[in-house]
């Protein structure tokens, strides 16, 4: 089974913190914060239409000028996350530029930010010079054990996060994808159709829940030929298609390590497939973690056991160990293994 999605660290584990995700056959991807980021590139920093962020420190937050600059004169909106005091964050940014040449320019940016109970939006837009339109607040529904609550709903994937102790709100993000669908290749080459673009529209139809009995027409192109082809969803399910778990990614950065961030941490990353987590001390400097209000690599170990997860990668390491990189990935993965 290819998974659909394909993620890895923005930076090596002494680097800023940050996760890249790719959608497969497609080209979205979504970016979990914005520390320096230049060596993602252009072509990749413009796929992250959608940017999640954890809190605004500089190691968290300085990158958001290079993905401002690539989306220029693209004629995009570009959505972020992440929690209260984010607008006023962007627009502080923003403020610190002069946009007296850019009303021909179609960039958005959206911001939404959440509290507890609530959710802020607002717009900035290029043609008037990044002035903050902000929109009336909404409601947020939480789950009442977890604190858990949805920051972004697809028809393929949701995005929920939870508010961790850094002596500010630092949020957490898992990324769980609705379902699976494998197309079954060969089936289809006996039954002479082509493996093309067509499938995707065949996946968002249950991705949004169509009935079996929907009907839809395609186009399919095979050996410079086209044709268009009426099919019936559910006999597609039955005859190509297999549907399965769905994939699951967790990403925790910058919290303390007590019992009531060690629960929302576990609970959020219940039964991922990859599991990022901060890992920036060794255990033998529990004290020093705890008060600078970050983990040690033994507790992201520990917390990855209570959580099931299935791999666990650590980052975000401490300059102080340079050159003991494997030795905080030793004391994870000893913790993670129970060894």
């Amino acid at each position: 089974m290819n998974p659909s999605f394909s993620s890895y660290l923005v930076n090596d584990v002494f680097g800023d913190p940050g996760v890249y995700v790719e959608i497969r056959w497609s080209k979205r991807a979504l970016l979990f914060d914005l520390g320096h980021n230049d060596g993602l590139g252009p072509t990749r920093l413009l796929r992250a239409n959608e940017i999640f962020v954890s809190h605004t420190h500089m190691d968290h937050f300085i990158g958001f000028d290079a993905v401002l600059r690539v989306a220029f004169g693209r004629g995009k909106t570009l959505r972020l996350f992440g929690p209260p005091g984010l607008i006023d964050n962007v627009q502080g940014k923003l403020q610190g530029y002069t946009w007296n040449l850019v009303d021909g320019y179609p960039l958005t940016i959206e911001i939404q930010e959440f509290h507890q109970g609530e959710t802020r939006q607002a717009f900035f837009h290029a043609s008037n010079g990044f002035q903050p339109s902000e929109q009336p607040v909404r409601p947020l529904a939480r789950q009442s054990q977890s604190h858990l609550f949805t920051v972004l709903e697809d028809p393929m994937f949701t995005v929920k996060a939870v508010a961790l102790n850094h002596r500010i709100p630092s949020f957490a993000y898992s990324l769980e994808e609705q379902f699976h669908i494998n197309v079954n290749k060969q089936k289809l080459h006996e039954a002479g159709l082509p493996v093309g673009a067509w499938l995707k529209d065949v996946k968002q139809y249950i991705w949004q829940g169509r009935p079996d009995d929907f009907r839809f027409t395609s186009t399919l192109y095979d050996e410079h030929r086209r044709q268009e082809r009426e099919f019936v969803l559910g006999e597609m399910k039955e005859r190509f298609l297999t549907i399965s778990r769905g994939q699951k990614i967790a990403y925790v950065v910058d919290a303390r390590y007590d019992e009531e961030n060690e629960a929302k941490i576990v609970a959020i990353a219940q039964g991922a497939d990859l599991f990022y987590c901060e890992s920036p001390y060794l255990d033998v400097d529990a004290d020093k973690a705890r008060d600078r209000y970050h983990l040690t690599a033994r507790q992201a170990g520990l917390m990855a056991r209570k959580a099931q997860v299935r791999d666990l990668v650590v980052f975000h390491f401490s300059p102080r160990y340079t050159g003991q990189g494997e030795a905080l990935k030793q004391e994870a993965m000893e913790a993670f293994q129970g060894t």
